[in-house]
């Protein structure tokens, strides 16, 4: 007979987290990423101790960057590590490694999502805590994000196979690393954490335990929470400019210029970044915004200079009109 889970204040925390933002519908068949380190072992243990009161089917996977020399065998520790806990894992081989973070992420959530639809998992589960939501604040503040990147990395986003779900967002770095030692749980330490040649790194070993040291003891938990609070504003933004989009965008897709004069300045930059967007198919840059924000009281036939691609904007009447690109004659 199987021993009965161990029960700690830190596992009802999770447990009462789930059931108030009803983020892992019991019975749900859940697809864990696993790198090894604490944050997802943490994780991984979690699930597993609560399983019999949600009844989930879980399933481990782990993506090898083959970054590193050990990167095999980090593979193999998890795959070790979900056999002693009986859980089926699946493993990613990266065939084309580029030396990008942005490229990893990129491959990493797209395996995720390969594998997911394989085992029919319609959740990713992610160990993403506090500390991350943190340095990611950091991070696109540094690199001057609008509201939106200041509160990226969410406790719910839906993808193309499904939704992907981080529900140690609430959590510290502290606290899976007190977890993991209080359960004696395996762990890989990753060499590259310590390799300050990533931003995140440098965020990580440098600038976060400066804030901690010298300003706020709890400094992550307050920019997740800070982070937290910009989501949840910038999704209700952009529910309004939406609205107010639809009302003002006629059949050619031109924006309104005369009413979006009378507009608060807040709106009339959100509602040019929508429809920036949505006609370039990328996120626009705030100089770009800017030079369209400019057309709003400008002469008629006034236009931005040429885009990325070619495309410009024009004033034309009372309407802000997209010009796409010429396409060169073959």
């Amino acid at each position: 007979m199987r021993d009965r889970p161990p029960w700690s204040d830190r596992h009802a925390q999770f447990h009462q987290g789930l059931r108030s933002r009803h983020l892992l519908p019991a019975g749900t068949r859940l697809l864990v990423a696993v790198s090894g380190g604490q944050d997802s072992v943490c994780l991984l243990r979690l699930l597993l101790d609560l399983q019999r009161l949600w009844n989930w089917p879980l399933v481990v996977a782990h993506c090898n960057h083959g970054w590193r020399s050990d990167a095999t065998a980090n593979a193999q520790f998890v795959v070790e590590l979900a056999r002693a806990w009986q859980l089926p894992c699946r493993v990613a081989q990266w065939d084309d490694p580029k030396p990008t973070e942005a490229a990893a992420r990129r491959w990493r959530y797209g395996a995720l999502g390969s594998l997911a639809q394989e085992e029919s998992c319609p959740i990713v589960v992610t160990g993403h805590t506090a500390s991350d939501r943190a340095e990611t604040l950091l991070h696109h503040l540094i690199r001057g994000s609008g509201r939106e990147g200041l509160g990226s990395l969410t406790w719910q986003r839906t993808m193309d196979w499904g939704q992907l779900v981080r529900p140690l967002l609430d959590w510290t770095r502290d606290w899976t690393a007190e977890f993991c030692r209080e359960g004696n749980l395996p762990l890989w330490l990753d060499s590259t954490n310590d390799d300050h040649r990533y931003t995140r790194n440098r965020l990580r070993g440098e600038v976060i335990p400066l804030l901690r040291s010298r300003f706020n003891p709890q400094v992550e938990r307050h920019l997740a929470q800070t982070a937290d609070l910009l989501q949840e504003e910038a999704a209700w933004l952009a529910s309004l400019s939406a609205a107010w989009l639809a009302a003002h965008v006629d059949s050619a897709d031109r924006l309104d210029r005369q009413a979006l004069r009378n507009e608060h300045l807040a709106l009339q930059r959100r509602a040019i970044r929508q429809w920036l967007g949505a006609r370039s198919g990328r996120s626009p840059t705030y100089s770009q915004v800017m030079a369209v924000m400019a057309l709003i009281d400008a002469p008629n036939r006034s236009q931005t200079e040429s885009f990325t691609g070619g495309a410009q904007v024009i004033a034309n009447d009372h309407w802000l009109e997209w010009i796409p690109p010429v396409t060169p004659n073959p």
